[in-house]
């Protein structure tokens, strides 16, 4: 229930003391009273109920001052005819009427009986201000009717008080017949908000995405079943058609295998498939089944056919209904991300609520708690990743498409759960500069590697960076480190040799003192071959002593 009260109010001695001045009229102290109290503020309050507009004027303005002690005003409905006093009543004719006022009420417009009321009571009265409880209805009065309207706390607790007192307020409503319209007027109001509500769209897209993955999963269910069942009899046939749809109408249409020879599987599958199902069918190394077995093969068969048919049919609904509801959405992810994204949040309007960081990991949120409750990266997609911008993307990319579309798709959400167009050029605008952006960025190493522009060159020269360290062998030694000292003698005697073996390289002759020692040397080395040869054969003979002085002599 929607009311309305007047801001201000004219007090009961100013309207006596300008009384007296109208009947007076001889004297400038009488006209200047009269002109004064003129130019006072009269108040009207405008008060909605369930059987009509009621509008009450204020009559003690003083007491609307005191906000927090107005409610002992009305405690009694003697009380509150002090405070305010019923000026006009219009009634409601109907419950279709009263639905109309209703709902324009709650929507912020003008409706055609609050139009006819307000120009024929308060129109008259131009000086008087009008409180009501809703603002912008306020603004549209003021704008249309030129009638001045004021909202504050006071007009609330005024409001509250009239409420309470409103059998007392109003004369000629009992409270049963007031009690009865409120009820017919609050279902009608609930079925009309029901009948109109974009709520209701969007229930009918979480339910067909939701069937939608129901169908799919009892679908590879029966298929699995299907081929599993039926190569008992023909496993050849399973390796050689790949295509769920196109097995299951074979199978069909097959039945035993041994009518396969005699069968036309043109219209099914193409010439090259069709002679090689007939030769596999010769040499199958399947078993023998009963005419039972392939009749419940068959029948399972019609099943997945329907299924299949049916789950195109309600794919084609749901297309239909995405492009109508959230266009923009359907054309940056997709029909069925965005039917899902939907799902996920409940409504579209829910989900115009989320920011795009939300967008964007909706669906992971399994992996985001994990990753924050371990401390480890969060992930970079949820559903999205399942869009065709991200899919085309390389591994590296994934991630600044899955960010960049979550944002230009929140702003898609928010234009169609919130504006009033339904076109789709702010989605295709926007995936059109993301496709941009992607090509920037698969392209970019290219560009770098073949730039023909001098700067771009220059920045990206080839340096190469040998990552090859040198091994370092003082890690092997397990030996106690030399002193300083000993190194130095030791490198003194290491320099010594050195500088010998350099005077000999040197020389260019040898002397005669050298060259007579070197012939000794190789007379010696002879006289010792011959000593080792003549050894060998006494080991085999005996020795005569006389041949053994020769040795010695020798």
């Amino acid at each position: 229930m929607l009311t309305l009260s007047p801001c201000a109010h004219r007090r009961v001695d100013d309207v006596e003391r300008l009384a007296s001045a109208e009947d007076s009229q001889c004297g400038e102290r009488g006209s200047e009273l009269y002109l004064e109290l003129e130019k006072k503020i009269k108040m009207l309050v405008l008060f909605e109920t369930a059987a009509g507009y009621a509008i009450f004027k204020v009559l003690d303005e003083q007491k609307l001052q005191q906000v927090d002690s107005l409610w002992k005003e009305f405690e009694t409905p003697e009380k509150a005819n002090k405070v305010v006093k019923l000026k006009h009543f219009e009634k409601f004719q109907d419950t279709t009427e009263a639905l109309a006022a209703a709902t324009a009420m709650v929507e912020g417009k003008l409706g055609k009986s609050l139009k006819k009321v307000l120009k024929k009571v308060v129109a008259k009265e131009a000086h008087e201000q009008l409180a009501i409880t809703d603002a912008k209805l306020g603004g549209v009065i003021k704008e249309k009717l030129n009638l001045s309207c004021v909202h504050s706390p006071a007009v609330a607790e005024l409001m509250r008080g009239i409420r309470n007192q409103m059998e007392g307020l109003i004369t000629g409503l009992p409270a049963r017949e007031i009690s009865a319209m409120s009820l017919g007027l609050a279902h009608s109001l609930s079925r009309y908000k029901l009948k109109f509500s974009p709520d209701k769209v969007d229930t009918m897209i979480v339910q067909a995405i939701s069937l939608l993955d129901d169908l799919d999963k009892e679908l590879n269910n029966y298929i699995m079943r299907c081929r599993e069942w039926y190569g008992w009899h023909f496993p050849e046939l399973g390796k050689i058609i790949t295509d769920n749809l196109a097995y299951c109408k074979s199978v069909r249409k097959i039945g035993d295998r041994t009518n396969v020879a005699s069968m036309d599987l043109s219209d099914i599958l193409p010439e090259e498939i069709e002679a090689e199902v007939k030769l596999a069918a010769e040499i199958s190394m399947g078993t023998e089944v009963s005419e039972e077995d392939i009749a419940n093969i068959m029948h399972l068969c019609d099943q997945v056919i329907e299924i299949s048919e049916y789950r195109s049919q309600l794919y084609d609904y749901l297309k239909n209904r995405m492009m109508a509801i959230a266009p923009n959405l359907t054309v940056m992810v997709g029909e069925l991300v965005g039917a899902r994204l939907i799902s996920h949040a409940g409504s579209l309007l829910n989900l115009a609520k989320h920011p795009a960081s939300t967008v964007q990991i909706l669906g992971a949120e399994k992996a985001l708690f994990r990753a924050l409750k371990t401390r480890r990266d969060t992930p970079k997609y949820g559903l999205i990743y399942h869009a065709s911008l991200v899919g085309q993307t390389t591994a590296k990319n994934k991630g600044k498409i899955s960010r960049m579309l979550a944002a230009k798709s929140a702003l898609a959400i928010r234009y169609d759960a919130l504006g009033e167009d339904t076109n789709a050029e702010m989605g295709v605008e926007n995936r059109a500069k993301l496709e941009a952006r992607l090509r920037y960025l698969e392209e970019k190493g290219i560009r770098r590697i073949s730039g023909s522009g001098k700067a771009l060159a220059r920045a990206d020269k080839y340096q190469h960076k040998s990552d090859v360290k040198v091994y370092d062998p003082s890690g092997d030694s397990t030996l106690p480190t030399v002193s300083k000292k000993r190194k130095i003698e030791e490198g003194e005697e290491e320099e010594k040799p050195v500088e010998a073996k350099a005077k000999k390289v040197k020389r260019e002759s040898p002397t005669e003192g050298e060259a007579e020692t070197e012939t000794t040397k190789k007379k010696k080395k002879k006289e010792k071959k011959k000593a080792e040869e003549e050894s060998k054969p006494e080991e085999e003979t005996a020795v005569s002593p006389a041949e053994e002085v020769r040795g010695v002599e020798r």
